[in-house]
């Protein structure tokens, strides 16, 4: 049994590098996680193999990205986002009404049997399991909500960074901030700093939302900060890093999920790219309105995962620090105020269950 999880776990490794690989090649946006994610899921649907990445390795891959990230940050980092809080905060709570009403517009549309509860928890931009545990208690229809934030989820991946490239090119944002992760590569002992970032990291796992990237930006960060002198990740690692997640994400898209949705999936596909563009167009405002650069501001407040923006944040040299400061304080906002918000709006429709 063990080997056959050994074998597994080598093939889906090896499938999602080639897919890393060739997407590097091909000069495609975050190559080795879009790449990783698009053959594990191809693969794993036409052989009928289910991919296999064991959780500690996906884990592991999220705690080293986030201390990757979390060298970024210095102490002006912190008093440079300050500034930028109201405005987004305001930006934020626009496309949160933007996302509710779109999901309700299309409910009332005469072929499309979905209820405006689960429509509305299938495209707000928060986290897949966020979004599924809070629509239980609202009785909305999980399965479909499952459905419809994978397709969300997926859209994002493949759009926002390759419109982002395809707008602003290659390394255009902020190349301070990129400065700052220019460290030399340390002794074997100067990476024992890192455990505290990752003893955070598996503390906050499952406890909040992206418990486990949170845990390691937040804990480098202030260790970088301070006057400890942290060393560089190793390229190579950063790298496998990137395979791991997108494969574990790929084996998680299944082609019987996306044709259970049937023509609904190609419905929320398009709210998707509509909530998308109308995120771009008030990134643009929120640069417009602050010192922040395009690329940053649009992807600060793109309806996509923490880790993905920032990521496309560092391939395309925008700014990582302020980046998943701003995603954090939206996933803040719609996990914490989004349900309570929806309760007083369908209060006849609640379950006398409890949202943790």
């Amino acid at each position: 049994m063990q080997a056959n999880k050994t074998q597994r776990l080598i093939f889906t490794f090896f499938v999602a590098a080639i897919g890393g690989y060739i997407f590097s090649i091909l000069n495609m946006p975050l190559p080795w996680v879009l790449g990783a994610l698009t053959f594990t899921f191809i693969v794993q649907g036409l052989l009928k193999r289910e991919a296999y990445i064991p959780t500690p390795i996906k884990n592991t891959s999220f705690i080293i990205l986030g201390i990757y990230f979390g060298l970024y940050f210095t102490l002006e980092t912190f008093q440079m986002i300050l500034p930028y809080f109201l405005p987004y905060l305001l930006l934020t709570l626009i496309l949160i009404f933007a996302s509710i009403v779109i999901s309700i517009i299309v409910t009332k549309l005469s072929w499309v049997k979905v209820d405006s509860m689960t429509s509305i928890f299938g495209s707000i931009p928060g986290g897949l399991s966020e979004m599924t545990l809070a629509s239980e208690a609202f009785k909305a229809r999980t399965s479909l909500v499952v459905i419809f934030q994978t397709i969300r989820l997926v859209t994002v991946l493949f759009t926002v960074p390759s419109i982002m490239a395809l707008l602003f090119g290659q390394g255009t944002g902020n190349t301070s901030a990129q400065a700052s992760t220019e460290v030399i590569l340390g002794s074997p002992v100067s990476y024992l700093a890192f455990i505290l970032p990752a003893l955070a990291a598996l503390f906050l796992n499952k406890k909040i939302p992206a418990g486990i990237i949170i845990g390691a930006i937040g804990v480098t960060a202030a260790l970088n900060i301070t006057l400890v002198e942290l060393p560089a990740v190793p390229p190579t690692l950063m790298y496998a890093a990137q395979v791991a997640v997108g494969a574990s994400l790929g084996k998680n898209i299944l082609f019987r999920d996306i044709k259970a949705g049937g023509k609904l999936s190609f419905i929320y596909f398009g709210t998707s790219l509509g909530i998308i563009a109308f995120s771009i167009l008030l990134g643009v405002i929120l640069a417009n309105l602050t010192s922040l650069d395009y690329v940053t501001a649009i992807l600060s407040i793109a309806p996509g995962g923490l880790f993905e923006m920032v990521l496309t944040a560092y391939s395309l040299g925008g700014d990582p620090a302020v980046v998943s400061s701003l995603q954090l304080i939206r996933i803040l906002v719609i996990v914490i105020g989004v349900p309570p918000l929806l309760g007083m709006l369908f209060r006849d429709r609640r379950s006398t269950s409890h949202i943790s």
